[in-house]
């Protein structure tokens, strides 16, 4: 293999800043395969001595996306790689299509309280402009993926910008459900993009929306009828 190979530190976001990158590319015709991933191994004390410190990571080392008891994140190990094709090529090699990526953003959270108090403006910008390169509509997803690390301040201010985002237009009824993965495998920092990118490929090929794991009593900052989020407690048929 010697095509273009890009590193990429974007913190949590690399491996999907990686696929990011990689769409255009396939499109222009730079590139006839792309390899996008990320991989995280904690072989030294310093990353859980500095988010230790940060008060960032769970006591009990479980990461409780939109929960109650969400007191902080598990860290997790593991590496992910996605295989993107041009549709069209992937039909023509007849390869198995485990999803469809039709639109992607990236931008910066600027200015915030910190690592674990992102802005929800900022989240909110980048999800409305990938849906608009979709060319589709935020009132008529099933499901999104979320970040959901299990912070008591992160999660609530996640949960709003989808919200804003996702709710309008949205019937009271039909509320966007939403879920992360982290709660089955713990926070994969630099490979989690990719790790929920897969989650979600799995469940759209298995047509089932998988519970959310762990969860018991919703986080009372997340206004989850105002916003018209809910988190699944069990699994759910993917809609047609």
């Amino acid at each position: 293999l010697r095509g273009p190979r890009l590193p990429l530190d974007t913190a949590w976001a690399s491996s999907l800043t990686a696929t990011r990158l990689a769409c255009p590319a396939l499109r222009g015709g730079e590139a006839e395969l792309a390899l996008v991933g990320g991989v995280i191994l904690h072989l030294r004390p310093n990353g859980f001595v500095t988010m230790s410190r940060l008060g960032a990571l769970a006591r009990d080392g479980r990461s409780k996306a939109f929960d109650a008891a969400a007191d902080g994140y598990g860290r997790g190990e593991g590496a992910g790689v996605l295989v993107l094709k041009r549709l069209s090529d992937a039909q023509r090699d007849g390869d198995p299509i485990w999803c469809v990526i039709r639109g992607t953003a990236i931008n910066h959270n600027g200015t915030s309280n910190g690592l674990v108090a992102p802005s929800p403006q900022a989240q909110a910008e980048v999800v409305r402009e990938a849906w608009r390169r979709a060319g589709a509509r935020p009132a008529e997803a099933a499901y999104v993926e979320a970040h959901g690390t299990g912070t008591a301040l992160g999660d609530p201010l996640e949960a709003e910008a989808l919200g804003v985002v996702f709710g309008q237009g949205r019937p009271a009824e039909d509320p966007l459900l939403i879920g992360a993965v982290k709660a089955n495998i713990g926070h994969t920092e630099t490979a989690a993009g990719a790790a929920g990118l897969i989650k979600v490929a799995l469940s759209m090929h298995h047509r089932t929306i998988p519970p959310l794991a762990g969860f018991r009593e919703p986080n009372p900052l997340i206004h989850f009828d105002e916003w018209k989020l809910r988190v699944p407690v069990e699994a759910v048929p993917w809609p047609d």
